[in-house]
């Protein structure tokens, strides 16, 4: 009786074990295919800056790119992330522990492998993340809005050039401050993009503040003035519309990236075990060391 109650006891602890080794995230593959995933998106991501397809710039001639560049680069953003994702999540479910062998679930071992290249995919989006929020807050307290000079506006890096040519004069006095001036002009050019566009007041009021600063007759100041409102619409828009492609390039890339992962981790747990892939994966077994067999008709 007391051996078979111990042989009992060692059983349950032994069970208790396995289920407890099962449901363990290991964070040496986790971390080990988070930083692989950033490693090759750094390099990729490289790649596509060094060809020109950046989803977004701070020069004003990225504002006469076309949609279709834009769409190109936000399409391989969301291939580079596909492959990123995948890279690490392999290794993430390659460098896993195998399952115990006394499994419940047929599907336990998979769903193991998936969780871990989920987790590093997690892990790795923070990463990012974090690094994009350190460098923008490192950006904004070298922008001029930082520096001290409290009339300068938001508009001044969008609008910049659209303000240099509002404001371009033959002849200016010298040690002039036009910061005041510029501030004011930009507030009243974003509200081109508004519903309601720019009031009449304000058209009238920017007309005024270029004939005194450029000294160019009224007609010649309306038209330049005009003519600039209509510049900031354009450079408004085409600055939304690459917001919108990055946002939501990034959020596809992000939950596409999520899928890849797992199902290259689950790829990475059945190549450790020497295992064929499951048959949702069946076209990859040919990449595998011992083909699957074929059944005989």
């Amino acid at each position: 009786m007391t051996i078979e109650t111990l042989v009992q006891e060692d059983v349950m602890e032994g069970g208790a074990a396995i289920a407890e080794d099962r449901r363990t995230i290991q964070w040496g593959p986790v971390l080990a295919g988070a930083f692989a995933a950033g490693a090759m998106s750094f390099i990729l991501v490289g790649f596509g800056v060094a060809i020109g397809l950046g989803v977004s710039s701070a020069s004003p001639t990225w504002r006469d790119a076309s949609a279709a560049l834009a769409l190109l680069s936000g399409l391989y953003l969301i291939i580079q992330a596909i492959v990123s994702f995948g890279f690490g999540g392999y290794i993430a479910g390659r460098t896993t522990r195998p399952a115990p062998a006394l499994t419940t679930i047929e599907d336990d071992g998979e769903r193991r492998d998936g969780l871990h290249g989920l987790t590093s995919w997690a892990l790795a989006v923070l990463i990012g993340a974090a690094l994009l929020a350190i460098l923008g807050a490192a950006a904004l307290d070298r922008s001029p809005m930082r520096s001290g000079a409290g009339n300068v506006t938001s508009a001044e890096p969008l609008l910049s050039y659209e303000l240099d040519k509002l404001f371009r004069a033959p002849r200016r006095p010298p040690n002039t401050d036009m910061r005041e001036a510029r501030a004011e002009a930009g507030r009243i050019l974003m509200m081109s993009s508004s519903h309601s566009g720019v009031s009449t007041d304000d058209r009238t009021y920017l007309v005024q503040q270029v004939a005194a600063a450029t000294g160019l007759a009224a007609p010649d100041s309306e038209r330049r003035v005009d003519a600039m409102i209509a510049e900031a619409h354009t450079a408004i828009n085409r600055a939304r519309r690459n917001s919108i492609i990055v946002a939501f390039s990034v959020a596809a890339a992000a939950l596409i990236g999520a899928a890849v992962a797992w199902g290259a981790a689950v790829a990475g747990g059945r190549h450790r075990d020497g295992e064929p892939l499951p048959n949702w994966m069946a076209s990859s077994n040919r990449f595998h060391r011992s083909p699957r067999a074929m059944p005989v008709p």
